[in-house]
This record gives C-alpha cells, structure tokens and sequence, in this order.
C-alpha cells in the first residue's frame, strides 16, 4: 500500500508543472460577430423603364388659342431611358433624374369646335396622341437599407399631335376657321410623383413609381396624364 502511494506522490509532482501553465492560459475569446453590411444609394445611375399613362388632352389648342375647351380621354404605354445622380447622408437620399420616354398614350372622337360657345359648323373627327414625354426632376427619399421610398417633383417636356378629318360642314384649312388638321408641338409643363426602389445587388435596383404630368399648351390649354411605370438602374460607383 505504501509502495502505491510513493507511485501517486511521483505522479502528481510530475504533471505539477503542466497544470500550472494550463492554469495560466487565459480562455480565447469568441470572433466579434461581423456587422451586416449596409446598402450605399450614392452614386450615378442609368436605366431603362416602362408603363402606362391615362389622362386627358385637348387636341384643338394644338391647331389654335381661340376654339373652346375640348377634353379627350387618352390612355397608352411608353418606354424609355433614365439617367440620375443622388448621394446618401444617413438615412436621407438627395438627387436629379432625368428621362426621355417614347410614348403612344392616344384617343379619338368626333367634335364640333366651337368659338365661344357658338358652334363654328363643322364636325371633325380627331386623334390625339402624347408620342414622347420627357422630364428632369429633383429626388429625396429615405433609405431603409436596401430599401429607398422617395418624392420627386421637376419640369416635364411632352411633344403632342393632332390629327383630324372633316366629317361635314367647314373642312379643314379653311381661313378663319379651322387653319389645319395636322400639327405637333412639343410642350412644357410639370411632373410629381412618388415611387419606391429596391437595391437587389449591389449595383442594380428596381423601382417603381407614379407621375403627375400636367402641360401648358397655347390659351388655357392644360393637359395632363397619370402615369405608372417601372424601371431597372445600373448603380455606377459612389463619389
């Protein structure tokens, strides 16, 4: 009994000096766990887009100041090209954009023009057309992350035309009544609106987004036109 007891005393003296440093090792600490990364909005963009636009216009403003009022409903898709600019600061997103779309957002009808309120004795039967649509306007949204919801407001181009045909009565090109049929003209007026955009990769976002476009055309011409359309930009590096 006395000779395995000396055996155990030999033992522990031996691993003595290893239990000590092991003592001493201080317990590794577990990695930081890493921030997730946040989504950066500044930079420049291009892109493409596309939608559908209703509203009204009045195609006889287009042919002169001094017929009445006339409305007609109009509806129609357009597609086109985006270029923009905007930079980040916290949550807040501040930019321009700028866009040039083709249009055909049309309708026709038959009217009778008239000069304050007195029919001039013609029928004519229109069509009219929004056949481009441009604008440049300023943004400023929230940045939730990958997430921007946005308010825009700005200038807006539009080139419209007319075209109409005699039915009866005075045809067109008449002096003193109805001087053409046919004419285009390209439009200035505003766009506001409001959207959402979505970063899906780094450098790529969708959005989607709507526009109040209202012209002002020759006498007391406005038209105007609801707009809805979606888009895909190419984000290019920060500055």
């Amino acid at each position: 009994m006395k000779h395995y007891l000396n055996v155990l005393a030999g033992v522990a003296i031996l691993l003595s000096p290893f239990a000590a440093r092991a003592a001493d090792l201080s317990v590794k600490a577990p990695p930081a766990p890493v921030p997730a990364a946040v989504y950066n909005w500044t930079g420049l963009y291009v892109g493409v887009n596309g939608g559908w636009g209703w509203g009204q216009q009045d195609p006889l403003t287009l042919i002169s100041n001094r017929f009445d009022r006339d409305s007609f409903n109009i509806n129609g898709g357009l597609v086109g090209g985006t270029v923009g600019a905007q930079i980040q600061q916290g949550y807040v997103v501040i930019g321009v954009e700028g866009d040039l779309d083709w249009a055909d957002i049309s309708g026709s009808r038959t009217t009778i023009p008239a000069i304050a309120g007195v029919p001039i004795g013609g029928v004519f039967n229109f069509n009219t057309k929004w056949e481009a649509l441009g604008t440049v306007r300023a943004r400023a949204g929230v940045a939730l992350n990958n997430w921007l919801i946005y308010a825009t407001g700005g200038a807006a181009f539009v080139k419209e035309t007319a075209n109409g045909t005699s039915i009866s009565g005075v045809p067109c090109g008449s002096l003193g009544f109805v001087p053409s049929c046919a004419e285009s003209h390209w439009r200035p007026g505003l766009a506001v609106g409001a959207g959402t955009e979505w970063g899906f990769a780094s450098n790529w976002t969708a959005k989607a987004e709507y526009l109040y476009v209202a012209t002002v055309g020759t006498g007391a011409s406005t038209d105007h036109v609801n707009v809805v359309r979606a888009g895909i930009n190419y984000k290019f590096g920060g500055f």
